[in-house]
């Protein structure tokens, strides 16, 4: 029995004293990816809600910001979701490659710590 508990001791201190950091940071990237994925979501709901001419580019820099302040996972699910959502748009919509890059200008500024009212539209009410 008390070599059981002597082994158990020993194992916890040699676990706590390991260094934990990849599995920490890991997770942490893991966390900051569900919640940048999050703010792209509540950013295209916004967007469908706001309903407003001339908007898409501010709640797509909106979107990436908000992801990307969340650490390197959030910027990295707002830069695959962003991706995504433009190939399936090109390929779906026919709205033209001056389109796409132009959302994909706005995506970038707003991940890289841009400030997303760059592309507010005039009259686009505060709650956004």
């Amino acid at each position: 029995m008390r070599l059981c508990v002597c082994v158990v001791l020993l194992s916890f201190i040699l676990c706590a004293s390991a260094d934990l950091s990849p599995i920490l940071e890991r997770g942490r990237f893991a966390w900051d990816a569900v919640g940048g994925a999050w703010d792209m979501l509540r950013a295209y709901w916004d967007m469908r809600e706001a309903n407003y001419k001339d908007a898409d580019k501010y709640f797509h820099a909106r979107g990436n910001y908000d992801a990307a302040q969340r650490g390197p996972g959030g910027a990295w699910a707002a830069e695959v979701i962003s991706d995504a959502r433009e190939k399936w748009q090109s390929d779906t919509s026919g709205r033209g490659a001056e389109d796409t890059r132009a959302d994909q200008e706005a995506n970038a500024w707003g991940r890289n710590g841009g400030d997303p009212n760059r592309y507010r539209p005039a009259g686009l009410p505060t709650k956004y």
